[in-house]
């Protein structure tokens, strides 16, 4: 009688097992679930949009899949500093190819480097303070510094970062000016992004299309130093997020890579027009929590939807 019973469950394991591993295995339906979720992102993203006062530009691009949410996302916006993350990428691409700027080479601080805005470097001692271009790049992506900003322009080449932005096929994101240079904002000179370029960009690098994997691997560890900017502030603490904020007046941008374990994406929030800059910098990270949680839950579940810990 034992045996008999262990006959059935095997004949009846086999039977079942087909059928548990297409309910397992249906990519369609668990597309379909994902859509479900999706969708309702793309509509907390649109909500939140309609109630800023600013035009705002959004791109959010899973980086695991290639789907995207695109608003507003093809007109150029003035960058303010966001645009530091193609000058970033230009830096490490000249020094993974030893073509151009090295991030060892040093440089010996002018006095006539300091522009204001955000920074410390105005205040190192000029001749005496030496600092290598990694020091420059991480006191352009940490503290956002206008001074390092510019030394590393015009050690990295203007032209370069732009001819990187064009070969991937970026038209609308440009490095036209130094940082603080009003005269050639008010001549039209000014620096441009759309989010769909942006979050190409930040794609391409995650993908390794730009960078070696080791210099790929160092590239994001810069620009994920610090805490700062609009993206970071409604997500968890132990998520690494590389970004590039960036504020002018009217103004409020931030560009990102979110690292959520399973399910990383890419966004680019860019507002112009604002009446209220504080609301815009709450907007934008409403919008960056909408998409978390769509990618945390989609990141940590089974096909089915279960979270297993």
């Amino acid at each position: 009688m034992h045996g008999v019973r262990i006959r059935r469950a095997l004949v009846a394991a086999l039977v079942l097992a087909p059928a548990t591993l297409a309910a397992q295995d249906d990519s369609a339906s668990t597309r379909a679930k994902h859509d479900v979720l999706w969708h309702r992102m793309e509509d907390s993203v649109r909500a939140i949009a309609e109630r800023t006062d600013a035009v705002v530009g959004v791109a959010i691009l899973d980086l695991t899949d290639g789907r995207a949410l695109y608003l507003n996302a093809d007109a150029a916006y003035p960058t303010a500093s966001t645009i530091k993350i193609a000058l970033l990428a230009e830096l490490y691409r000249q020094d993974e190819r030893r073509d151009g700027a090295k991030l060892g080479d040093t440089y010996t601080v002018d006095a006539k480097d300091a522009v204001g805005g955000a920074g410390i470097m105005g205040g190192l001692s000029p001749g005496a303070t030496r600092l290598t271009n990694r020091d420059l790049a991480r006191l352009m992506v940490s503290l956002s510094d206008n001074s390092a900003t510019n030394v590393l322009i015009d050690r990295v080449g203007m032209e370069r970062v732009n001819a990187l932005l064009s070969g991937l096929g970026l038209e609308k994101t440009r490095l036209r000016r130094h940082m603080m240079d009003t005269r050639a904002a008010r001549e039209g000179r000014e620096n441009t992004a759309t989010p769909r370029e942006l979050v190409t960009l930040l794609g391409a690098l995650h993908a390794g299309r730009v960078l070696g994997r080791v210099a790929t691997d160092s590239f994001f560890a810069m620009l994920s130093t610090g805490k700062n900017g609009y993206i970071t502030r409604l997500l968890p603490p132990d998520v690494t997020v590389a970004n590039k904020p960036g504020d002018l007046d009217g103004v409020r941008n931030d560009a990102a890579v979110v690292f959520v374990p399973g399910r990383p994406f890419a966004i680019a929030v860019l507002t112009t027009y604002g009446g209220d800059d504080r609301a815009a910098e709450g907007r934008i990270a409403e919008i960056a929590r909408a998409a978390w949680t769509y990618f945390d839950r989609v990141g940590r579940s089974w096909a089915l939807g279960r979270v297993v810990r």
